[in-house]
């Protein structure tokens, strides 16, 4: 298992076939105010890959945008409804289709009101993550080995706990409930580029 940190773009072959794993750092959470400084992505083999995006980065990354719009491969995501709209606004395609793991944690954990990926890695993998670099400077000249380890483990865990749930939400019978939202996701986080971020557009007032 290792860490690759790219600049600016994903090598063309880095990656298997099959799901993806997904995540994204940014210098905040207001997409259009607070840029773009990190994609992670991980095929689900062992490796991750982080590819860094500079102040005045562009943001072509041809090959990661290839990857990132390819229908016939599965997206993973906690909390994918931010990332989707990181990915959106500044590469430009919608990274779907879509698994998200918080999603599917509330639609069968309801027994838990905490429905972080620390917590779902805990219970679901017996395993533990560190969530202390968090809230750090994405934005800085050099990541450090702690943020890139913190990064990497966003997408880490991804595919095994996209197996777990999907049992879990084929057992409860959830599952077509489950995919409905998954594939709203995109038009949810196109709400919230727009200007619909924390407004139920289907509430009655």
């Amino acid at each position: 298992m290792a860490v690759h940190l790219h600049q600016e773009d994903i090598p063309a072959d880095a990656l298997g076939e099959g799901a993806l794993a997904v995540d994204t750092e940014t210098m905040g959470l207001i997409t259009p105010r607070d840029r773009l400084c990190l994609v992670q992505i991980s095929d689900g083999s062992g490796d991750e890959h982080l590819v860094r995006f500079a102040p005045d980065s562009d943001f072509a990354a041809p090959n990661l945008k290839a990857v990132l719009a390819d229908p016939n491969r599965t997206k993973l995501y906690h909390f994918g409804r931010f990332d989707l709209a990181a990915i959106k606004y500044y590469l430009g395609v919608m990274a779907e289709p879509v698994f998200c793991t918080k999603i599917a944690s509330r639609l069968v954990r309801t027994y838990t009101d905490r429905h972080g990926l620390k917590e779902l890695v805990r219970e679901m993998l017996g395993k533990e993550i560190s969530k202390q670099q968090q809230s750090s400077d994405w934005g800085a000249p050099e990541l450090s080995d702690a943020q890139c380890d913190y990064a990497a483990s966003d997408v880490r865990f991804l595919h095994d706990l996209r197996d777990k749930l999907t049992e879990r939400l084929e057992r409860e019978k959830r599952m077509d409930i489950a995919q409905a939202c998954f594939d709203f996701l995109p038009h949810r986080a196109e709400l919230d580029i727009i200007g619909w971020p924390e407004i139920d557009i289907f509430a009655h007032s």
